[in-house]
């Protein structure tokens, strides 16, 4: 006859082995998440932040006084934020969810923002988005491919963008910069000057540019 206390501790045993299993599933299903998930909300993140970031460095650079370079940081968060609801969207058709960001953003001098922006740009286009497009190709995901290489054709054009702004700044020549910028709603690419009939990267035609001034 088996004791109430020798039943407790079988049940206590099977429920402790049953939990087990359970963290065991929970453990081999995040490991067995494709790559290219984990790499979409990396980029989430790195495009929201970036997005908060120029921002704030936009807010910087009128109180110095430097309303092109300003303009310029504006134009690129609204293309960054473009990125990231894109990746969000390729996340979803995937059947996953993003978990709520909490952008936390250092703000220095505009020059030193100018570098930051530059660095992180550099990054984008030399790195991250070569090999999360690599993954999402060996992996054969379409949908994340068109959102990663709308986001790598429009960082090599910031990465430009904010080259020139800081040599514009080095040299004394912000007052011959751009003041007014088109971004593409649909892939996030930054124009100045003479606006095309279309984006260059996606084909959306001129009278959906969102301009910024």
């Amino acid at each position: 006859m088996v004791s109430w206390e020798g039943s407790m501790k079988k049940a206590a045993t099977v429920l402790l082995f049953m939990a087990g299993l359970l963290i065991y599933a929970g453990c081999k299903a995040q490991q067995a998440e494709p790559q290219t998930v984990v790499n979409l909300k990396a980029a989430i993140t790195g495009e929201t932040t970036a997005s908060a970031t120029y921002a704030a460095f936009a807010i910087k650079a009128k109180e110095e006084n430097l309303a092109p370079i300003a303009v310029l940081f504006d134009a690129a968060s609204r293309a960054e934020k473009i990125h990231a609801n894109n990746h969000t969207r390729a996340l979803a058709k995937l059947g996953k969810k993003m978990d709520a960001i909490n952008p936390s953003v250092t703000v220095k001098s505009t020059r030193e923002n100018l570098e930051t922006a530059i660095k992180g740009e550099n990054y984008e286009v030399v790195s991250m988005y070569p090999d999360f497009i690599k993954k999402a190709t060996d992996e054969n995901v379409a949908e994340v491919l068109t959102t990663f290489k709308y986001a790598f054709e429009v960082e090599k054009i910031h990465y430009k963008l904010y080259t020139d702004a800081l040599a514009s700044l080095d040299k004394k020549k912000v007052a011959g910069m751009p003041v007014l910028y088109a971004v593409c709603p649909i892939c996030g690419n930054t124009m100045s000057g003479n606006m095309p009939a279309v984006c260059g990267i996606c084909g959306a035609p001129q009278n959906t540019f969102i301009i910024v001034k």
